[in-house]
């Protein structure tokens, strides 16, 4: 479960969230969105602890899991060792079948640069979810994904964690986004 309660921040001067709440219950996605600049980012970075609210408060059972905007892939890394950089060894043969499933099977021992963009971004995805959070961050998470390739990452993203019953926030500006991941849209 994720709870925010009242939450405020701000960048200096600016207030970006003013008494913001928001519950996500287990096995639920709730999708953010909103207008550039509005708070969408901030409020993942709040629920991940890359940001404390000035004030209120922030509920997160669990380990969380990102997928940031960027696909914040080490260039000096191979493809699988970017993957499995925060696994435990007992969760490779999950991130081997999880490589399969979005197509980049045969891909592990190439570097970023040798990939797509939409390849690094179902690399992140696959980094994301065989890390087995309990809650999954997901910052525009189809971002240069052809049709099919977003439907295969979002229908393993919804296996892994709203079949389990693990909840996902998520930020999108893309209506379709949402709709594919069954999600609960919230307006900033």
């Amino acid at each position: 479960m994720l709870k925010l309660t009242n939450v405020c921040f701000g960048y200096g001067e600016k207030k970006v969230l003013e008494n913001f709440s928001l519950e996500v219950k287990d096995g639920e996605c709730v999708c953010i969105s909103g207008e550039s600049g509005c708070g969408k980012t901030t409020v993942l970075r709040l629920v991940s602890g890359l940001e404390k609210p000035h004030s209120g408060t922030v509920e997160c059972n669990g380990k969380v899991s990102v997928v940031f905007q960027e696909d914040r892939l080490l260039p000096w890394f191979s493809l699988w060792k970017n993957i499995c950089l925060t696994l435990d060894k007992k969760r490779y043969s999950i991130a081997s079948e999880l490589i399969e499933e979005v197509g980049l099977g045969g891909m592990e021992k190439s570097k970023p640069d040798e990939l797509s963009g939409g390849m690094k971004r179902r690399a992140a995805i696959v980094r994301a979810v065989a890390f087995e959070g309990d809650v999954l961050l997901l910052d525009e998470p189809f971002n240069g994904l052809d049709s099919e390739n977003k439907i295969k990452a979002a229908e393993m993203i919804k296996r892994e964690y709203l079949d389990r019953g693990k909840s996902i926030l998520m930020v999108s500006h893309i209506k379709e986004d949402a709709e594919l991941m069954h999600a609960r849209t919230v307006k900033l």
